[in-house]
């Protein structure tokens, strides 16, 4: 098996209305919390090779800025308009379609489905401080890493182990 890497985003602080809720964008404290939140996954030494990105302008923005802290090319990401809406089975697919090459994964979308999801693939064995945090909710900004022994095509519940939690503040 391949040892991959999954990295699961909420989206930054986003303003609180705007012509529609796909179109709002980050405030000025999101775009840091983004900006930080990219510098600590390049301390860790995450650089993915696919992003797989909502749509929305909130998300698209985390993006950019994340990748634009951590020294990546912003080119990696693919924005998926049926992120937006996901729930936690649709996004678990829509990562399952990931190509076998690629080794590491990063996901920015919205709660409940990435807190609902982080909480469904832990195993329970990984970092336990970083399972705790996460367990305590996953805020904005709020990033879970996870290593996973497999193939993209066989994630499921219990099968991947947090290695990481982290709150972008800017």
């Amino acid at each position: 098996m391949t040892i991959r890497t999954l990295v699961l985003v909420r989206h930054a602080k986003a303003e609180a209305s705007a012509p529609t809720d796909f179109e709002r964008r980050l405030t000025e404290r999101g775009h840091a919390d983004a900006a930080e939140a990219g510098v600590w996954l390049a301390e860790q030494g995450v650089e993915p090779e696919y992003a797989l990105v909502s749509a929305a302008a909130r998300t698209t923005e985390t993006w950019e800025d994340i990748a634009l802290a951590a020294g990546w090319e912003l080119d990696l990401a693919v924005y998926d308009d049926g992120l937006f809406a996901a729930g936690t089975d649709t996004a678990l697919d829509l990562i399952r379609e990931t190509e076998d090459g690629i080794t590491t994964l990063l996901v920015i979308g919205h709660n409940p489905t990435i807190g609902n999801l982080a909480q469904l693939l832990d195993d329970g064995a990984g970092d336990e401080d970083a399972g705790n945090a996460m367990a305590m909710g996953f805020p904005t900004a709020g990033v879970a890493v996870f290593s996973y022994d497999g193939d993209w095509t066989d994630l499921e519940e219990g099968a991947a182990m947090v290695t990481g939690f982290h709150v972008g503040r800017g």
